[in-house]
């Protein structure tokens, strides 16, 4: 898909504050001529904020993390917790993305946030998963995990109440309930992917709501009537 019409949309639109992630069912670094494309294009707009989420494999050199870091764009890593979770569910990847984490730190001169998912293993060692994210002393997305071998969003948000005691939690408002928030679906939280557009990344197996080129005014005509407390997919 076009990417930079999509992001024509979106400096026509963003009058306000608004937030693009360069993320989803793939590894954003992997292509980093067209992402670093994508970031220098928004770089005169400075209410449009930008992230990425890099599982930690891809290493990128001093020049290439200071080119993030110098255009705001918030890196979260992929980290699941201590060094036999996330190598559980991540193929033995932690001393590759640890490694790339103190990179980032001596390029930048702090830590990069994190990303966890939150499985049933993660609910079994939950101290465990915590103490481990304390000495960074950044924030932390705990995302929910879903489908075959997820937990319930009780559970979930049990885990949050803990973690929150001691770290600094994302709790999203009018996002997504894997980050502890509401469903955004269907009003202000939009994922592109394939040439079109979806409610959500969790949507994607659903039918798109349209091409990928559409404009926001026309996304600000859909709306969608259901418990937001709630996953859109899961109240299906």
């Amino acid at each position: 898909m076009d990417v930079f019409k999509i992001l024509d949309n979106v400096k026509t639109y963003a009058k306000g504050n608004f937030k693009i992630g360069f993320v989803g069912n793939g590894e954003g670094l992997l292509d980093w001529p067209k992402l670093k494309s994508y970031i220098a294009y928004l770089e005169d707009y400075p209410n449009i904020s930008i992230y990425t989420i890099t599982n930690g494999t891809v290493s990128l050199n001093d020049e290439e993390w200071r080119f993030l870091e110098n255009h705001s764009v918030n890196v979260g890593f992929s980290m699941d917790g201590y060094k036999e979770l996330h190598d559980k569910n991540r193929g033995n990847s932690f001393d590759k993305a640890m490694h790339n984490v103190d990179e980032y730190k001596r390029v930048t001169g702090h830590y990069p946030t994190f990303n966890a998912t939150v499985g049933e293993d993660s609910l079994l060692n939950a101290d465990k998963v915590i103490n481990f994210f304390k000495p960074f002393g950044v924030r932390v997305t705990f995302s929910r995990m879903i489908g075959r071998y997820g937990i319930s969003l009780q559970e979930y948000r049990d885990f949050l109440e803990s973690a929150e005691k001691t770290l600094e939690v994302r709790r999203g408002g009018l996002d997504c309930t894997m980050y502890g928030g509401q469903c955004g679906a269907g009003t202000n939280n939009y994922f592109f992917a394939n040439g079109f557009v979806y409610f959500c990344g969790n949507c994607i197996d659903l039918p798109p709501v349209g091409k990928s080129d559409m404009t926001f005014e026309e996304l600000e005509k859909i709306s969608l009537d259901f418990d937001r407390n709630y996953c859109y997919k899961e109240s299906l």
